[in-house]
Formats: C-alpha cells, structure tokens, sequence
C-alpha cells in the first residue's frame, strides 16, 4: 500500500482494489492513508446462502470473513465484496448466483 500510493495526495479519493476482503479489515481500514473505496472478491458467498435484497443475507462464509458479499461501511470507508462468476470444488452454485458488478463514479 505504501508503495502503491507514494505519489497520490491525502486528498485524492483513493481506490484499492484487493482480492482478499480480510485485507481491509486487516490493514486497509486502519492504515494511516485513507482508502475511500475497496473492490474485493474471494470469496464467492462460499457458493451457497440465502438472501433476501435489504432484508437478510446468510451464508457460513460469514463464519470465515466478516465482509463477504455486497457493500460494507465504516466511517467514510467502503468495501464492496462481489460474489464472483467462477467456483471452488463444487461446480454450482445454490441461492448465491454468479455475479458481475458496475460501478458509475461520479
């Protein structure tokens, strides 16, 4: 990170984009840089929960990451966790689809 961002000002907005959504909770969040904005996978909703939009959201992937899918905030930081397209072992998915996201920035 300190590295990545040795030229860019304390008052840009910031984007890191980090495979890993353990990385913001680890060291993104707290680090004396700030991050506005993280884009994450990794997880793949462990390719199996239930949701319900703006109601509920459970998968046992919430037992291994505490940001695993959608937007996350603390303070002025953000996560996004995107669910993914691809899978890990079992190849299927059940009531955690495949999924692509876009961003408008403005």
């Amino acid at each position: 990170l300190k590295k990545a961002t040795s030229d860019v000002k304390p008052e840009d907005f910031k984007i890191v984009m980090s495979h890993d959504p353990s990385h913001w909770e680890n060291e993104i969040k707290n680090h004396d840089t700030h991050y506005h904005l993280t884009l994450s996978g990794h997880t793949h909703g462990l390719q199996f929960g239930i949701e319900i939009p703006g109601w509920f959201k459970w998968s046992p992937v919430q037992w291994v990451y505490k940001q695993w899918a959608g937007l996350y905030q603390e303070g002025e930081q953000q996560i996004y966790v995107n669910r993914g397209y691809g899978y890990l072992g079992y190849p299927g998915r059940v009531g955690m689809p495949p999924e692509i996201s876009i961003f408008t920035l403005s």
